[in-house]
C-alpha cells in the first residue's frame, strides 16, 4: 500500500495515483479516500475512477467483485456514469455500466437482446423523468388528458416490469417521476392545479406499488431526493440538450443505488453502536452529573432526544443496538434506567460498554460477544480523535461523523443507508430480543460443569421444512447476510428462492430453531437438488447466534437420511472459501463426507456413499419433514 500523501486532500491524493498509473492497485485504500466527500466530489471522483480498466482492478484484486449495469432512459444522462462510479467506489466496489441511446428506454426494454437482459448484468437502470408523460399531451390539454396518459404509461411500464421479470437475470431500477411547477402553473386555476397533483401522486404511487408484485424491480422515489434541495432541473439544459434531471438529484439517485448495490449484495450494517456524551444527550456525564445531561426540556436537548428517537426506531427493525462510551458503568447504566428524558432505556441495547479502555477495542469486544464480524458495525460518536483511532485500526467499521451540531446527527446517521434491507421479516423485528435472550444462555453456559451439561440442559428443539410462503424474505436474506457458516456464499434474491421452492427436483428448506430461553426463529437454510440419482447440497448457511448446538448436525443428518430413504445412491457436497468461512472447511467431513476433489481456487467437492449415516445429537428433539 502506498503511503498517504501529507496533507492532501481525497481528490488530490486521487489524482496522484491516476497519474502514476496506480489507481487499479491501490483501490482497496479508495473508500476510505472518498468516506466524506460531498456527492459533487464523488462525481469528481467518480471522472478520474472511470478511466481504470474495471478488468485490471478484478484481476489485482480477485475479492472486489465489480457490478455490472445496463443504464438506459428518456432524458440526457450522460452525467450519470461519474456519480454512479464515484458512489458505488465509496462501497469499495468497482462499476462495469453500459449506457443505452438517447431516449431508447422503451426500445431497450421491450428488446429482449438489449444490454438490461444481458446475462450477467445485475443492475437494469431505466431513469424515467415527466417528459414521459408531458410530452405526449395535445396541446392544449387538460388534467383528463394527463390521467389518461398517466395511466397508459403505467400499464404499459407494468407489462415492461414483467417482461423483464421473465426474461432478465437482475434486478430492474426505476423511478418516480418529480412533478414541476412549470407543468402545474400551466393550469390556469387552482382546482385543477389540485386535481393534477393528485393524479401525479397516484401515477407516482402506482409505480412505487408494482414493487410488491416483483421482487426484482426497485423503484427509486425521487421526491424525498428532490426535497434535500437544489432544481431538479436546469431549465436550458432541459430545452437545448434534452438533460431533465439535474446534477444534482442525479447525484442523490447514484447515492441510491449504491445503497441498493451494498444491499443486494449482502453488504448490510447489523449493529449501530453510539457514544453518550454529545451524542444520545447533550452534556458530560462524568462532569455534570445526571441533573446535568438533557434528551429534552431544552432547545438543543430536544435535539438530541429527536436522535435518539431515530436510533430507536432503527433498533425496532433489527438493527442491534450497543454503546461504547467513555464513562463509568454504573452511572451510565443508571441514567438509561431511569433517567427522565431518555428514549433509548438499556433493554434497547444488546451491549452496553462503558470504561476508558481505547474504543477500538471495545469494539472488538462487542464484536466478539455478539459473535459478528467486525465488518457489519456503524460507529456514530461526535469525537474526531475517536472516529480517527476507529478508522485506523478498524477500517471495515463504518463511521457517522457526527460534531457539535446535534440537529444534524438523525441526518448523518440514516444518510447512507447502512441498514438498508430488502424486505423486513419477522426474525428482524425480534432479533434484538433474541440478542438479549443469548445472555442468558451466556450464563447457562458459564453455569454449567460442561458444554455436554450446558447443551442438555438448553433443550435444543429444532425444525427443518421447505420453507413457507411467509420465509421467502427471511430465506433470500440468511444467504445475502450470513458469511461465516455459508459454504458456497451463494447470494440469492427472493425471486431465486422461489424457482427454487418451484423446482420439483430441488430443495429450499428452512431451519428453525428455539430452546428454553426462546424461540429463535429461522435461523439457517437449505438448499439442495435431486440429479441422476443423487441428492447435490447447493448450499447451507446457519446464523452465527446459534452456532455450536447442534442445530446444523441435526437438519442435515436428517436430510441425508430422508434421501437415502427415498432412494438416492449418494450425496454431493461443496465447499468455497472466503475470508469469513475458513473455518467450516472441514465440515462435511465431520458427517461422513470425503474430500474427492480440491481445486485450484481453494474449492473443495465432497462425497458421501449414504451407507453410514451420521447420527443424530441426542441433546436436539428434531421435528423433519420433506
Amino acid at each position: 500500500m502506498a503511503a498517504p500523501a501529507p496533507a492532501s486532500t481525497a481528490l488530490e491524493r486521487l489524482r496522484e495515483l491516476h497519474t502514476t498509473g496506480k489507481l487499479a492497485v491501490e483501490y482497496p485504500s479508495v473508500p476510505g479516500l472518498l468516506a466524506e466527500l460531498d456527492p459533487a466530489g464523488l462525481a469528481r471522483a467518480g471522472r478520474l475512477l472511470q478511466r481504470v480498466p474495471v478488468e485490471e482492478i478484478e484481476a489485482r484484486h480477485p475479492g472486489t467483485a465489480p457490478v455490472t449495469a445496463a443504464l438506459t432512459g428518456h432524458g440526457t444522462l450522460d452525467g450519470l456514469t461519474a456519480p454512479l462510479t464515484g458512489q458505488l467506489a465509496r462501497h469499495g466496489i468497482p462499476l462495469r455500466v453500459t449506457v443505452g441511446d438517447h431516449d431508447a428506454w422503451l426500445r431497450d426494454l421491450r428488446d429482449t437482446g438489449s444490454a438490461l437482459y444481458a446475462e450477467g448484468t445485475e443492475l437494469a437502470l431505466c431513469v424515467l423523468d415527466a417528459e414521459v408523460v408531458f410530452g405526449e399531451l395535445p396541446v392544449p390539454w387538460r388534467v383528463e388528458d394527463v390521467a389518461e396518459a398517466a395511466a397508459a404509461k403505467l400499464e404499459l411500464l407494468g407489462g415492461l416490469v414483467e417482461r423483464h421479470a421473465a426474461h432478465a437475470p437482475g434486478t430492474l431500477v426505476l423511478n418516480t417521476l418529480p412533478l414541476l411547477r412549470t407543468h402545474t402553473a400551466q393550469l390556469a386555476d387552482h382546482r385543477s392545479r389540485a386535481e393534477l397533483g393528485a393524479v401525479w401522486r397516484e401515477f407516482n404511487a402506482g409505480l412505487l406499488r408494482l414493487t410488491a408484485r416483483h421482487p426484482r424491480l426497485h423503484v427509486v422515489d425521487l421526491d424525498p431526493l428532490a426535497a434535500e434541495g437544489g432544481p431538479v432541473r436546469d431549465t436550458r439544459l432541459a430545452a437545448y440538450a434534452k438533460v431533465q434531471l439535474g446534477e444534482e438529484l442525479l447525484g442523490r439517485y447514484a447515492r441510491e443505488i449504491g445503497h441498493l448495490v451494498r444491499t443486494l449484495r449482502g453488504r448490510t450494517k447489523k449493529v449501530l453502536v453510539v457514544d453518550l456524551d454529545n451524542t444520545l444527550w447533550d452534556g458530560v456525564l462524568g462532569d455534570d452529573g445526571p441533573d446535568g445531561i438533557a434528551a429534552a426540556t431544552t432547545y438543543r436537548g430536544e435535539a438530541f432526544g429527536a436522535f435518539q428517537r431515530v436510533v430507536k426506531q432503527l433498533g425496532a427493525q433489527g438493527v442491534l443496538l450497543a454503546v461504547c462510551s467513555k464513562n463509568d458503568e454504573e452511572p451510565v447504566r443508571e441514567v438509561l434506567r431511569g433517567h427522565p428524558d431518555m428514549t433509548l432505556r438499556e433493554d434497547d441495547f444488546v451491549r452496553v460498554t462503558a470504561n476508558w479502555q481505547p474504543k477500538d477495542g471495545n469494539l472488538r469486544d462487542i464484536a466478539a460477544r455478539l459473535n459478528l464480524g467486525i465488518d457489519s458495525f456503524v460507529f456514530a460518536d461526535d469525537s474526531p480523535f475517536e472516529r480517527g483511532l476507529v478508522a485506523e485500526n478498524l477500517p471495515e467499521v463504518a463511521l457517522v461523523p457526527l460534531d457539535d451540531e446535534p440537529a444534524l446527527h438523525a441526518e448523518r446517521l440514516l444518510a447512507d443507508g447502512w441498514f438498508d434491507v430488502r424486505e423486513l421479516t419477522a426474525e428482524d423485528r425480534l432479533r434484538a430480543g433474541q440478542y438479549r435472550s443469548d445472555a442468558e444462555r451466556a450464563d447457562l453456559r458459564e453455569s454449567a460443569g460442561s458444554m455436554e451439561e450446558y447443551l442438555a440442559g438448553l433443550d435444543v428443539r429444532v425444525e427443518v421444512s421447505p420453507a413457507r410462503d411467509h420465509e421467502v424474505a427471511r430465506l433470500a436474506q440468511i444467504t445475502l447476510r450470513t458469511n461465516q457458516f455459508n459454504l458456497t456464499t451463494r447470494r440469492l434474491q427472493q425471486a431465486d428462492v422461489q424457482r427454487i421452492r418451484e423446482d420439483g427436483d430441488a430443495l429450499a428448506l428452512a431451519i428453525r430453531s428455539r430452546d428454553r430461553f426462546g424461540d429463535n426463529g429461522v435461523v439457517g437454510a437449505v438448499f439442495a437438488h435431486r440429479a441422476d440419482g443423487a441428492l447435490h447440497l447447493d448450499n447451507v448457511l446457519l446464523s452465527c447466534r446459534v452456532f455450536a448446538r447442534g442445530i446444523e448436525q441435526a437438519a442435515l443428518g436428517a436430510l441425508l437420511r430422508h434421501a437415502k430413504e427415498t432412494g438416492a445412491a449418494r450425496a454431493y457436497a461443496a465447499y468455497r472459501p472466503t475470508a469469513k468461512n475458513a473455518r467450516y472447511r472441514d465440515f462435511w467431513t465431520t458427517l461422513g463426507f470425503v474430500l474427492t476433489e480440491e481445486h485450484p481456487d481453494g474449492a473443495l467437492s465432497f462425497t458421501h456413499s449414504l451407507e453410514t449415516l451420521p447420527q443424530l445429537p441426542e441433546h436436539v428433539a428434531l421435528t423433519a419433514g420433506f
